[in-house]
């Protein structure tokens, strides 16, 4: 008799958007920066589920609750002409981590970039995040030390973007 699985992996449905919400705000808690307000967490489910997509969404179900999520897009890499698909966040709620979801989203996330051609998966990971960062080079994940992300943002995005 086989076992039944602990929990499952599955693209996320616009009834899950709360769910998400709670846990993206749980990721913000713990990466010390503001979560979404309530006009953001309307933009994501329109973002994800509306006429135009801005970003896709799988989700982790244990015993029908939504544990874990993991959100990304498609980028593109002109050195290697071929998309790649970006991970922007991964979050598995505390009490359901050590069960392989995390391992699960990055194998499903991997598998989505081979189906469609990626030359590349590529996330970020904080400096301080030691944990995550041995749990992804045990997977085989590089670490780019060489590489920088550079962010524009609020006051200096609308400055920028000023004609001058």
């Amino acid at each position: 008799m086989s076992q039944r699985p602990i929990f499952r992996i599955r693209p996320a449905q616009p009834s899950d958007i709360p769910s998400v919400v709670t846990l993206i705000r749980a990721l913000a808690d713990f990466e010390h920066l503001p979560g979404p307000d309530r006009a953001a967490a309307q933009r994501l489910q329109e973002h994800a589920f509306g006429p135009t997509p801005r970003y896709e969404l799988l989700v982790a179900e244990q015993d029908l609750d939504v544990v874990g999520y993991a959100a990304f897009f498609m980028t593109y890499s002109t050195f290697l002409a071929r998309p790649s698909l970006y991970l922007e966040d991964l979050f598995v709620r505390p009490e359901s981590r050590r069960l392989g979801v995390g391992k699960a989203f990055l194998q499903e996330l991997a598998a989505l970039a081979v189906a469609r051609e990626c030359g590349r998966f590529e996330w970020a990971v904080l400096d301080w995040n030691v944990a995550a960062q041995d749990f992804y080079a045990a997977l085989g994940a590089e670490l780019l030390d060489d590489w920088r992300i550079c962010r524009v943002d609020g006051e200096a995005l609308l400055r920028l973007a000023a004609p001058t």
